[in-house]
């Protein structure tokens, strides 16, 4: 595509942007959402958090706490938060003293790079263990049994491992360093504990999104933005070869990527496309974008972190409409009751569920 066809794109977005963020007061409730809850650990949530988690299955919810910037002398707080999502109670963090191996926390003033954690987390119930991505380029393994961090596996970058996902079927983590220059995408054995390889990025590529596993094409999908006259992408990663066999150029900057029904994808700015081979089926207009992205199959939703948590319907990509407007960039659902949880600084977790029928 021609220089000047990619600066009108650019263009483009950086005014649907601009105008998302104009009307980002003016977004109307859906009234069958209510408020059920506010669940605010001990300590709070003083300051940054990422992403979260929901193992329904085992009715648990994950939030990687950052914790605010301690004072000189003092450890910091960064923990992992968990809640009981059939209860919608605290039920404790890991680590859960200073003397147990932690996570960096918030990102040291004057570091050359991102280098806050804990990041990413995903569970993985058939080994009760949760894989984080931490500020100092490590995956933390994280015992549920024990309650604990058991390993520390480092991707050998200078900045945070961010987001990851999960490959049941060849036991794979995939994880990405997206501050580092050239960004890159670590593939680690949950078998060994141990990295397999990597995929390193051009060094004009500037971040990497969230993942996910489709279990029909055996691939992962990663979210690569944008950057300077490139398009943005949906890339398919075959994990056994560690090679990007697709790149799905679409017209936004995208961060969520959520696997839907139909190997039907969404990604933030309401782009749904085809996850076998690219195709768009659907671009929604929604205020905001998502950071991170959760698909329900409980009620066959997509929902988007964001300050205006908007929902859209994954059988006909219309938009529903919006849970709320005092949001933040994480999301998680609990499939079994439909129970939304909306972390946001200085409040604590916000629990939404729709109204029954």
């Amino acid at each position: 595509m021609k220089s000047k066809n990619l600066f009108k794109i650019s263009m483009f977005v950086v005014a649907v942007l601009a105008l998302s963020a104009v009307a980002s007061a003016q977004v109307a409730l859906l009234p069958n959402y209510t408020q059920t809850a506010t669940i605010v650990p001990p300590g709070g949530i003083p300051a940054g958090f990422d992403i979260s988690w929901v193992d329904s299955a085992n009715q648990r919810y994950y939030l990687a706490d950052r914790g605010a910037t301690p004072k000189a002398g003092a450890k910091n707080t960064a923990r992992i938060i968990v809640v009981d999502t059939q209860q919608n109670k605290y039920l404790y963090s890991i680590p859960s003293s200073s003397a147990e191996i932690g996570f960096v926390g918030p990102s040291p003033a004057g570091a050359p790079c991102n280098q806050g954690g804990p990041d990413g987390v995903v569970a993985i119930p058939q080994l009760n263990q949760l894989y984080v991505g931490d500020g100092d380029s490590t995956v933390k393994v994280v015992d549920l049994n024990a309650k604990a961090i058991v390993a520390s596996i480092p991707t050998g970058g200078k900045c945070r491992a961010d987001e990851l996902a999960y490959d049941p079927l060849d036991h794979i983590i995939m994880i990405g360093n997206p501050n580092d220059s050239p960004p890159f995408l670590t593939f680690i054995s949950t078998d060994t504990q141990t990295v397999l390889g990597q995929i390193v990025y051009p060094a004009t590529q500037s971040g990497l999104e969230q993942p996910v596993w489709n279990p029909q094409t055996y691939r992962f999908n990663v979210s690569v933005p944008a950057t300077g006259m490139n398009l943005g992408s949906v890339d398919e990663i075959d994990p056994i070869a560690m090679k990007i066999t697709n790149s799905f150029r679409i017209t936004v900057s995208p961060a969520g990527l959520a696997l839907g029904p139909n190997d039907h994808a969404m990604t933030s700015g309401g782009i749904s496309i085809d996850a076998t081979n690219g195709s768009v089926l659907a671009v929604t207009s929604i205020v905001g974008a998502g950071d991170e992205i959760w698909y329900n199959p409980g009620d066959n939703n997509y929902y988007f972190g964001n300050a205006n948590l908007a929902v859209i319907n994954a059988e006909t990509n219309q938009l529903v409409g919006y849970v709320t407007s005092g949001g933040g960039h994480s999301i998680a659902v609990d499939s079994n009751n439909n129970n939304i949880y909306v972390p946001v600084t200085g409040v604590g977790i916000k629990v939404f569920q729709p109204t029954r029928k």
